[in-house]
């Protein structure tokens, strides 16, 4: 049976995870260090769009209904009837594919940072409306690119932070 709800991919969310994780470990050291205020600014600063990005990540799903597409994210829910749909256009940017989805009152963007995202392309594409398909989304639904690039710099954010975590407990003495 083919999947009808697609989140964002778990290797993603894993090492997002613990960049969090890991600064609030960070801002514990710190503040039980006495470290200086400025640092502990930074840190905070820095947690905040960690935080907000790994909850918008984990909650965010695209469910394929019978009749409608359902997105859902964090204090907010889009549906878009098939019937409705009005265009599917495809924008690539090197690794990175975006899916515009637009009614005439409302649009959503997918982008292949779901899991099983070729299958999410597939299945959609079956169920809107032929001439709302743009060429170049027929096109790219036949091998839709693969991207590694955000979960690579999670986990070298994470890599990082971990380092840090060490030479703040005194590794590096």
């Amino acid at each position: 049976m083919e999947p009808r709800e697609f989140r964002i991919r778990k290797t993603f969310l894993l090492p997002l995870g613990l960049v969090l994780l890991f600064s609030l470990a960070l801002l514990v050291v710190c503040v039980v260090q006495q470290q200086p205020t400025a640092k502990l600014v930074i840190l905070c600063a820095m947690l905040v769009p960690v935080c907000l990005l790994f909850i918008e990540s984990s909650l965010r799903r695209v469910e394929l209904e019978e009749e409608a597409l359902v997105v859902r994210k964090l204090f907010r829910n889009k549906r878009l009837v098939y019937t409705d749909v009005t265009s599917v256009d495809t924008v690539l940017v090197r690794k990175r594919a975006f899916l515009s989805i637009s009614t005439e009152p409302d649009f959503v963007i997918l982008s292949n940072s779901y899991a099983n995202f070729s299958a999410l392309v597939t299945q959609l594409l079956k169920r809107v409306p032929e001439a709302a398909i743009a060429p170049e989304t027929k096109q790219m639904a036949q091998a839709p690119p693969q991207k590694s690039g955000d979960i690579v710099s999670a986990w070298f954010a994470a890599g990082l932070l971990l380092l840090i975590l060490y030479v703040q407990f005194g590794g590096a003495s």
